[in-house]
């Protein structure tokens, strides 16, 4: 009986362990300011995200994104008023590696082999 209940406690225990909580400080990169270079660090962009939206400026234009995330660590883009077929396809963003308030992406277009990778850093 003491055996039974000791594996109970312990499967309850490791499910608990496992459990990820929904409501963490540590984990905010779906809200806020951030600042995003590629690989090469010769582009960079700034943006925030508030809600399901993510405003972006690069090279002086600023774009509105539909933001859906898959999970912590994923999470698609599409434009809200896309100019091009190719501005209408999601946007896939894994996040790769964080650190402090930073995080390592690799992104690509949905059925496409283009990939980048940079680095996104929440400023605010």
């Amino acid at each position: 009986m003491l055996q039974k209940i000791t594996a109970l406690f312990s499967i309850v225990a490791l499910l608990a362990a496992c459990e990820s909580p929904t409501n963490s400080n540590s984990f905010s990169f779906e809200k806020g300011h951030f600042k995003s270079y590629l690989e090469s660090k010769k582009d960079s962009s700034s943006f925030y995200r508030v809600d399901n939206f993510q405003i972006e400026t690069y090279n002086n234009q600023t774009d509105t994104f539909d933001i859906k995330w898959k999970n912590k660590f994923e999470f698609q883009l599409k434009k809200v008023n896309p100019k091009s077929k190719l501005d209408s396809t999601n946007f896939v963003v894994k996040i790769t590696k964080i650190k402090n308030n930073a995080y390592d992406f690799e992104a690509g277009y949905e059925n496409s082999n283009f990939k980048q990778k940079g680095t996104t850093i929440k400023t605010e």
